[in-house]
């Protein structure tokens, strides 16, 4: 049997994502996450899908400049680049989401921080998801209430988790599979 990914809030967390049915996309906007290099190496390998589908403006950042601002950055990774205030992937959407879709994994091009949002790991490296009033919240977005809905975070965020339990498999393979120092 397939072991779940303990999440610290899972039995209580509620989470609907409610784009298009009155939110705009509000963690688009300004949105700059970290992104690591195989991401990197994948949006550059499939940007000419992309461009088409971005807003004009920031298709013509991204032909300037790149979707990379690599003075910025967080967690020590560049961030994408934003444009008129967005990420330069949201158009009515995230384009990443969008074309992944299409192509039959709506999280294959998203960066991880995007892809397995509300999932967040703490310092601890514990799993949990963001939640007004959880671990000092400081995000104020209708979907992080829980009081907005009742859908169990752990019914809508099924393939975010399986993808939280994916990097978590991996991490731990690795991290057993490095060199012990002896002395």
């Amino acid at each position: 049997m397939l072991q779940s990914l303990p999440i610290l809030n899972l039995d209580d967390a509620k989470f609907e994502c409610t784009f298009g049915r009155g939110c705009d996309g509000v963690c688009c906007r300004e949105g700059r996450p970290p992104v690591y290099p195989d991401e990197i190496d994948n949006l550059t390998a499939n940007l000419d899908k992309f461009l088409p589908l971005l807003r004009p403006e920031a298709r013509a950042v991204v032909a300037r400049h790149g979707f990379l601002t690599p003075r910025r950055r967080r967690v020590g990774q560049p961030v994408l680049r934003v444009a008129g205030g967005w990420c330069v992937f949201f158009n009515h959407g995230c384009v990443l989401h969008q074309v992944g879709a299409q192509e039959g994994d709506k999280l294959r091009y998203k960066p991880c921080v995007c892809a397995l949002f509300p999932i967040e790991q703490d310092q601890h490296d514990r799993w949990y998801i963001r939640q007004k009033g959880y671990k000092r919240e400081r995000w104020d977005l209708f979907c992080l209430n829980p009081c907005n809905t009742a859908v169990p975070a752990r019914e809508s965020l099924r393939d975010e988790i399986a993808l939280a339990k994916r990097f978590d498999d991996e991490e731990k393979a690795a991290s057993s599979s490095a060199p012990v120092a002896t002395t």
